[in-house]
C-alpha cells in the first residue's frame, strides 16, 4: 500500500459514497459528487467495498473515479 499511495492522500479519507434505494452508488470526493454507478457497475463496486477496510475502500473509490494517479504522472514520463 505504501508504494501505491506515496503522498498519503488516502489517509485523509477524501472519498465517500452513498447508496440510493434503487442501488445507484454516488461517489463523493471531499463531499462533492464526482461519479454515479448503476447496474452491474454498482453491484461490482458494492461487492468489493463490502470486504474492504478503510484504506482499501479509499483506494477502490480512487480507482473507480480515476483520481488515483495525480502526482506521479511526471515521474512516469521521465523513465
Amino acid at each position: 500500500m505504501n508504494n501505491i499511495d506515496k503522498r498519503n492522500r488516502l489517509k485523509e479519507e477524501c472519498f465517500s459514497y452513498r447508496v440510493s434505494k434503487d442501488n445507484k452508488v454516488f461517489i463523493f470526493w471531499y463531499e462533492k459528487q464526482v461519479m454515479i454507478l448503476k447496474g452491474k457497475e454498482s453491484e461490482k463496486f458494492l461487492a468489493k467495498i463490502g470486504k474492504a477496510d478503510t484504506m482499501e475502500a479509499q483506494l477502490i473509490m480512487a480507482k473507480v473515479t480515476g483520481n488515483f494517479k495525480h502526482g506521479n504522472e511526471k515521474e512516469n514520463k521521465r523513465r
